[in-house]
């Protein structure tokens, strides 16, 4: 009797039983850049790197196998990624977005595609009503983030991607922060899935990379064509690595979010943290909604401080955690969103949406939880 394996088990078994001319347990690093042909017209299914890798391919198929989708493509940035999703649309598409985006999707969005004819509206998407009062004539995709960088808001996936598909338009969701192991927006109803791999799947901030699913045939051979016509392609040797991080994610992602639990219930009865941004605590307005659609948190929280005064002298303290940009990885790192991810969107648009110069992120690490909140509870006292 066959029995459907738990995603730990497939991410602790990505690359094995691939190569079968060698029998090796981690897949081979195929550093070639071309392929020879047994004879005129025809080809070993290789035939430059740019268009298909050995390595790539086990990376995009265990994408596409974790996220329920069709195809997997890989590409060298997460933002290399979303640019090819955007390939399926035309200049003058109208975008819904979550209207608290990445600084770095954000900018993208406002001064490349915007520039050539692209229109945006920005929303709210934990009510999908919010979407349908902002479609028009000319919108072509709804594009979520769930939970949202760095506010931690919560859209209501399945909903909004019902009304997308109602307008005839496509819903991409960046799943970066809860990966497929917490949540499957393929099965909420998204086209198209997009990761920075950079990130939690990667793990050990040793790499650059970023992964597209495609939900059906029509996109993934859109997105196909993309990733060859433009050739922003993952290399083997990060590919290799991003599998190599990918196998121990659903142990990191446990670690992650129990660690983050323990710093939020920590910060959250700390007198100097006004508030405190989680999912998986129960004062989070959004925890019910993506209770309903995630089977975990994560590890990324924002909070708070009580005056901007004290951000500076609280990065410059801390010891245990990094203060640099990026996350996801096993090291815990904070970062000023309102300095640093998100400084490109304008002050005004930022602090509607909460990031203030009072707000801080924080990707939580795997060390140990008493040692972090040690870390804060020894800088926030220098305050």
């Amino acid at each position: 009797m066959d029995v459907t394996p738990h995603l730990a088990t497939v991410l602790a078994q990505l690359g094995n039983r691939e190569d079968t001319l060698t029998g090796a347990v981690s897949i081979p690093v195929y550093r070639a850049s071309t392929y020879s042909h047994p004879a005129l017209g025809e080809s070993t299914g290789y035939d430059y790197t740019r268009s298909k890798n050995p390595t790539r391919d086990v990376l995009e198929d265990a994408i596409a196998r974790l996220e329920g989708g069709v195809r997997g493509y890989a590409f060298a940035s997460g933002m290399s990624a979303v640019h090819a999703a955007f390939s399926l649309l035309a200049p003058d598409d109208h975008v819904i977005a979550s209207d608290d985006l990445y600084g770095g999707t954000y900018r993208l969005f406002e001064q490349w595609f915007k520039p050539l004819g692209m229109h945006f509206t920005y929303v709210d998407m934990a009510d999908p009503e919010n979407v349908r009062a902002a479609l028009t004539g000319r919108t072509r995709a709804v594009f979520i983030e769930s939970p949202t960088n760095p506010t931690m808001a919560i859209a209501d996936i399945a909903g909004c991607a019902a009304v997308a598909k109602e307008a005839g338009a496509l819903t991409f969701v960046d799943n970066t922060f809860l990966t497929p192991y917490f949540q499957r927006p393929v099965e909420l109803g998204a086209d198209v899935v997009l990761h920075s791999a950079t990130k939690y799947l990667g793990g050990h901030n040793d790499i650059l990379a970023g992964l597209a699913v495609a939900a059906d045939g029509e996109a993934a051979e859109r997105l196909e064509f993309a990733q060859n016509a433009v050739g922003g392609v993952l290399g083997p040797d990060d590919a290799w690595l991003v599998l190599r991080g990918m196998k121990t994610l659903a142990l990191r992602m446990e670690r992650h979010q129990e660690n983050a639990l323990a710093v939020s219930r920590f910060l959250l009865e700390h007198p100097r943290v006004e508030r405190v941004f989680y999912p998986g605590i129960d004062g989070h307005p959004g925890k019910g909604l993506h209770d309903t659609q995630a089977s975990g948190y994560g590890g990324m929280l924002s909070f708070e401080v009580a005056d901007e005064r004290m951000v500076a002298p609280l990065l410059a303290a801390v010891r245990v955690i990094t203060f640099a940009e990026s996350l996801g990885s096993v090291e815990s790192l904070i970062t000023f969103p309102a300095r640093q991810t998100h400084a490109d969107i304008p002050r005004e648009v930022r602090e509607a949406h909460g990031v203030t110069d009072r707000l801080l992120r924080l990707s939580v690490g795997i060390e140990a939880a008493q040692d972090i909140i040690a870390d804060l509870a020894g800088a926030l006292a220098q305050l």
